[in-house]
């Protein structure tokens, strides 16, 4: 499982940066090639434009904002995504609702397996 990710090139869009530095350090580990980051709407946008990613992960609440535009604009590129989200309860919008949801906190083996679902791996 330690090279889960090889080769492959991720977006994570999280606004904590103690967080954001955790997943980063996962995916390494899970031997992802790459990961860009964004801690907003507006930065993660940006960034899906220019860029393949094969996977993402948004965390549903930047600093007040949702992530559903991301969400869009990753769903319209057929970039498979998940959300992660400190919250519980069942908050995602419609259209959205089939995405897989992760609950923070997590642990690197939940995060994997998460992925390899995603992924299909």
């Amino acid at each position: 499982m330690d090279k889960l990710l090889a080769g492959r090139r991720g977006l994570v869009v999280e606004d904590e940066m103690l967080i954001l530095i955790m997943i980063e350090d996962m995916l390494a580990d899970l031997g992802c090639e790459s990961v860009s980051t964004a801690a907003t709407v507006s930065q993660a946008l940006a960034l899906i434009e220019p860029q393949i990613f094969d996977f993402a992960m948004l965390d549903m609440n930047l600093n007040g904002s949702n992530s559903y535009a991301v969400a869009e604009a990753l769903a319209a590129r057929n970039v498979p995504f998940i959300f992660s989200t400190g919250y519980s309860g069942n908050a995602i919008v419609d259209g959205f609702g089939d995405r897989i949801v992760l609950r923070k906190p997590f642990l690197e083996k939940e995060l994997a397996n998460t992925l390899k679902r995603l992924l299909a791996l």
